[in-house]
């Protein structure tokens, strides 16, 4: 059975990395994803595709994994010693879009599957993923709009699901040695087999189905909102922040390089530039002073208006 459950999340999976790909391709309009495959050594492999210097995207990437082995990595059971020793199957997609204009989000989910298996005792399963929005400069109504269709993803798992998640995402994409969220959040979700496989992999495909409606209008507001070398250049400066989670805090990359998957893949998720200056400090009342003061921490979006939030 367990088998039999890693069968249909696998197709699922492989689907929607199509959907992505040809989703975010058509909206690109210049610049198509060039795949790879990949095996890994241990045992499992992976489809990447990247994209690069296109129309709107300057790289992206739609990953997909599966990976297996005889003991997980030691990532994976930190919080979790009682499955220490125990074989596993991972499959997952994973995505991230670093934009050119900096006024159009960079965006990243990603949901997956583990299962944990020992002779002679019954399989460990469980979902995770979610997927946050990471803007630069950015519009209250667009924040809205994202966290509208995750709580609509959400609604018909129960009413306490989005608040739950929402928390969740604003709590790990949470840049600790700087005192600031990586953006405005989203969902994310882990160690997830309440209810029952169906109801279990129903929400994650729920969440993955989301992405697309949630980050696409977006794109299509700001795409051509007139930008600069200043603009440019706060944008990659903030990139480095999203350098700094990934290699610091992010335990998905952790378990990928510790499971010996492909760094490229794994390392897809950097942007193609990123800069760090020293002490740099935003003008106050400046456009980017406002991402400091009213968009890197947690706020509970659905319920401000947009004149609480200049």
């Amino acid at each position: 059975m367990a088998h039999a459950h890693l069968d249909d999340v696998k197709t699922y999976l492989l689907d929607l990395q199509d959907r992505l790909c040809e989703a975010l391709a058509a909206e690109d309009g210049r610049a198509g994803f060039r795949e790879d495959t990949w095996q890994r050594e241990q045992g499992g492999g992976g489809r990447s595709r990247v994209i690069e210097e296109g129309a709107i995207f300057e790289k992206g990437g739609v990953n997909f994994s599966h990976v297996y082995g005889a003991t997980l990595p030691p990532s994976a059971t930190a919080a979790r010693p009682e499955l220490v020793g125990r074989g596993f199957h991972a499959v997952g997609v994973s995505w991230v879009m670093h934009p050119h204009n900096p006024h159009v989000p960079t965006s990243h989910g990603n949901v997956r599957f583990l299962i944990a298996e020992k002779a002679g005792e019954p399989p460990v399963w469980w979902f995770g993923g979610g997927y946050d929005l990471t803007p630069f400069y950015p519009v209250h109504e667009d924040v809205q709009h994202w966290h509208r269709v995750a709580r609509d993803a959400c609604a018909p798992f129960g009413d306490n699901v989005y608040p739950r998640y929402k928390a969740w995402c604003d709590d790990y994409f949470y840049l600790k040695h700087r005192d600031e969220t990586r953006g405005v959040g989203g969902l994310f979700f882990d160690d997830l087999n309440e209810g029952g496989f169906a109801r279990c992999f129903a929400f994650q495909q729920a969440v993955g189905d989301s992405f697309l409606d949630a980050y696409l209008p977006i794109v299509r507001r700001r795409r051509d909102t007139p930008y600069g070398e200043r603009e440019r250049d706060f944008q990659l400066y903030r990139r480095g922040r999203y350098v700094e989670f990934n290699l610091v805090w992010d335990r998905g990359t952790l378990f990928g390089l510790q499971s010996g998957g492909r760094t490229e893949s794994i390392l897809m998720s950097m942007p193609p530039l990123a800069r760090w200056t020293y002490d740099w400090q935003p003008e106050p009342g400046s456009p980017e002073a406002r991402l400091y003061d009213h968009y890197l921490r947690p706020r509970d979006w659905l319920g401000e208006t947009p004149q609480e939030t200049p």
